[in-house]
């Protein structure tokens, strides 16, 4: 039955896309690995990888035996942690992909107390604005803002943000505190590239207001640093502009109003995940569902 062992290396190479990061995650010479691999090529009768110098890609027959061995190997490695300790306890490298912006204002603050609580988990965190490929990258789970795109993947809402209005002391000094979201519309506004209308509400009204401005970034921390230095209203999560608020740096005007809720996902690629991820996520949860 060594086959299922070779199984579980062959995925493990597969989803790293390197033999020599698969065994630094298997803890196993690369030499070794190299070897097992071939032993199964070999006990199979099928070529199941194009090994160059540089990278390694499927054959055909590789594409359909990784599909099944993958199932298997999640299923066996599940059935295992819910018999054992790791589900108490769970460890191992937990590949995470995130937005700078959740990374740096939701995840660090709460880090040290989850690794407090799961000391034999280690971190790969990613901070990347792009969506990475879940299937064939090596991320147990990726965080998002907004609906993902893809139907293929498993979506868990982490938790749900609304927006509010700040400004700094000297901006509206110099140009006045809006009354209503309609007068927005002449002042500077510090807008996400997708964002060019604010849709806010309050208990008795809804409204639309056209954000223009000659700033439009993608950063959350660079609206926030500008709207700080006085460049114009910013339209963000209350936990994001916290310590601004505190020292004074930011005012919240319009307090009746705020956005619509707007969720965060927790992506991965299976419903089967391992015990560090399951952990992760349920953390998360807990933690942000007063957002």
């Amino acid at each position: 039955m060594d086959y299922l062992n070779d199984m579980a290396l062959f995925v493990e190479v597969v989803k790293t896309r390197s033999f020599r990061r698969a065994a630094d995650a298997l803890d196993m010479p690369n030499s070794t690995l190299s070897r097992r691999i071939s032993l199964l090529e070999e006990g199979i009768g099928l070529r199941l990888l194009h090994r160059t110098t540089r990278k390694i890609e499927l054959t055909e027959a590789g594409q359909l035996y990784y599909e099944r061995c993958k199932r298997i190997v999640d299923e066996a490695r599940l059935a295992h942690e819910e018999l054992g300790n790791m589900v108490a306890q769970p460890s191992g490298v937990l590949r995470v992909s995130l937005p700078v912006d959740f990374a740096t204002t939701y995840l660090a603050p709460l880090l040290p107390e989850f690794v407090a609580l799961y000391p034999g988990i280690r971190f790969d965190l990613d901070l990347t604005p792009r969506n990475v490929d879940l299937v064939a990258e090596p991320f147990d789970l990726a965080i998002r803002m907004g609906t993902p795109e893809t139907s293929n993947l498993i979506v868990r809402v982490i938790t749900r943000v609304s927006a509010k209005l700040y400004a700094s002391p000297n901006y509206l000094e110099a140009n006045g505190d809006p009354v209503h979201p309609s007068e927005l519309e002449r002042h500077e506004c510090l807008t996400m590239n997708t964002t060019p209308v604010w849709k806010m509400f309050t208990d008795m009204e809804t409204f639309e207001a056209k954000a223009t401005s000659r700033f439009r970034v993608n950063s959350v921390a660079m609206i926030r640093r500008l709207a700080g230095f006085g460049m114009g209203i910013a339209f963000l999560p209350e936990r994001v502009v916290a310590e601004e608020v505190a020292s004074g740096q930011l005012r919240n005007i319009l307090p009746d109003w705020q956005g619509s809720p707007g969720s965060v996902y927790a992506v991965t690629e299976t419903r089967l995940l391992p015990a560090k991820a399951q952990r992760f996520i349920e953390f998360l949860r807990e933690k942000l569902k007063d957002s």
